[in-house]
Formats: C-alpha cells, structure tokens, sequence
C-alpha cells in the first residue's frame, strides 16, 4: 500500500490540468528502479527535455525506487485520472488487456531488439487502442530495456530441479507467476523494494532478476549464485491516464511521446552498455555463475501460453518476430 506521502502527491497530480494559457502541468515519470539506474537516469533527461520544449508549462518530476508506491498501486491511481506514468512490463497490463501480457512471456524473442518490430506492428497498435479504451491507461510507448531475466539463488541451480521448493521472487502478474511455477520454483509476488530484506531474512530463497535491477539494490549481498536462464527479455514502456494525456494539446502530447520513446531509447543503450561491468562487480563480490542448459528451461514454458490464453496472441504476432530474425 502506498502511504500518507503518495498520496498527496496523487492528489496534486490527480488535480494537474492543462486547462488556461501558460498553466504549469504538474506531471510525474515513477519507476522501481533506484536513482543510478540508467532508466531513472534516462527519465531525468527526459523531463528536462520536456521543461525546455513547453517553455516550462510542462514541470516533470521522477521519482524512482517506487516513491509513489508499487507499481501496481500507481497503475490504480492512473486509472484515476493522476498526471503520471509509470515504467511497467506488459505483464501488469495484462489483467486490463489480456493480449498485451504476451510482450512478457518467457522466450518470446531471442533478442530485445526483436520487439521493435512487435510494437510496430498494427497488431500491437490495436491492443493500445483497445487498452485506453477499456481501461483508461495509455501506454505511451514500450522501448525501455532493462535486461533479461534471469535466476539469483543462494544455492547453486544447475538444472530445473535445483529449483524445486524454491522460493523465487517474482513481479506480481499472472505471466510472471506462471512463468517461475513452470520453470520448477515457487514463485513468490513481492514488491521490488522488499526484495533485498525478504532474502536477507529468509522469506525468499531467491530471486529472477535482470542484471542491473539486481545490483542496483544490492542483490549480490544476499545471493551468491546466478544462472543464466534469460527466461524473458525484459522490455517495459510507460503508461499513464488516458483522460489526463487527452487533455493536453496535441502539441504537448507530442513532445511527451517524442521525448519518453527517446529516453526509452537511452535508457535501453545505458542498460546494455553496463551489463559487462555489473557482472565483474558481481562476481568480484563473491557471486557464482552456474552452468545451465537452457534448453531444459525452455522446454518447461509452453504450457504458460496455454494457461493465460496467450496462444492466439503469441500466432499474431509470430510473423513479424520471424521477420525481425532475417
């Protein structure tokens, strides 16, 4: 639950409007992700951009490592009407539009650059469309990479059933749920920021993390072994209120999209530029990197397409991942 703090601040922005010449439009970019991670940072560029483009009209204000609330929570306060944006994976958009929970399922692609081309595509364009209109959140855009996932254990995996009884930290969506349930563990849905004390004490045994994500809140004190099972390449966009983004100018709502799809972008090159140096600094404090096959990790997940009704939505879309591949 958000506290006291969050809300008042998901009032101010609940009141933020556009309306009257030269009125100052109160808006905010919330993520889970701490400060120093390249998204928050690529988020901050973003709103000075903004700043400068609307001469000021527009005041945008980041607030990382979940200051508004989980993410789940804030999505609530954008049905709302509240002048945010929140940094999701597709996979909590699923329970408003089912079809989107697809861009999160596991081994959809073999690389992220490959989604370029899903959220190109009118497939995908219809079920934005669909999801304002449903739901009232705009997903603004869904180019900000921030790794693939993969399994942070304190005991050696090595085989799927290494992970049988473990409890394994997982965003809280049915994709992500099933998604660690197939692949042997216990999936566990807990808020990002309560990761780091939920496997110090023992509540969880381990966690499925991209590789930023992790060291940005420490996980490589209180895990000591990572297998790469890249069971989904984590793609996440920004969503926020339809009613509140329709009531800006079509000039204002075109220098939100152009510069957050930009820092989308920046924030992907920043996240894959750091990767190499996260991992020695991992290893270097005492982290395993077990041998997997992951074949056998694959072989477990077919079954979640057919369990979230994802199996026409994955058929939709599979022409224009298979182009992306040649």
């Amino acid at each position: 639950m958000f506290n006291l703090k969050s809300l008042g601040l998901a009032a101010a922005l609940l009141a933020s409007t556009a309306t009257g010449a030269f009125a100052e439009v109160k808006f905010a970019l919330s993520t889970s992700q701490n400060a120093q991670d390249p998204l928050a940072m690529a988020m901050e560029d973003a709103a000075k951009r903004i700043k400068e483009r609307t001469n000021g009209e527009i005041d945008v204000v980041v607030y990382p490592s979940s200051q508004l609330g989980s993410d789940n929570d804030v999505l609530e306060q954008i049905r709302n009407g509240a002048a945010i944006a929140v940094l999701v994976d597709a996979g909590r958009l699923a329970p408003f539009k089912k079809e989107l929970g697809i861009l999160a399922a596991p081994y959809l692609v073999d690389d992220y650059k490959q989604y370029a081309a899903i959220t190109e595509s009118p497939v995908y364009k219809a079920w934005v469309e669909d999801l304002a209109t449903s739901s009232g959140i705009r997903l603004l855009n869904y180019n900000w990479f921030q790794g693939t996932r993969q399994m942070f254990t304190k005991n050696p995996v090595t085989k799927p059933a290494d992970l049988k009884g473990v409890r394994v930290r997982t965003i809280d969506a049915p994709g992500w749920l099933a998604t660690v349930n197939a692949l042997g563990a216990t999936a566990v849905p807990m808020p990002w920021s309560e990761v780091y004390s939920a496997l110090q004490l023992g509540a969880v045994d381990g966690a499925e993390a991209q590789l930023t994500g992790a060291y940005g809140i420490k996980l490589q004190e209180v895990t000591k072994n990572l297998a790469f099972t890249g069971h989904v390449q984590l793609l996440t966009g920004l969503a926020t209120s339809e009613t509140w983004f329709k009531s800006l100018s079509p000039e204002y709502q075109a220098i939100i999209n152009e510069e957050l799809q930009k820092a989308g972008d920046e924030a992907s090159a920043g996240t894959v530029a750091k990767i190499d140096t996260v991992l020695q600094d991992m290893k270097a404090a005492g982290v395993v990197v077990n041998e997997i096959n992951v074949d056998d990790f694959k072989a477990l997940v077919p079954g979640v397409y057919k369990e979230l009704g994802l199996e026409e939505a994955r058929d939709a879309l599979k022409p224009f991942i298979d182009a992306a591949k040649l």
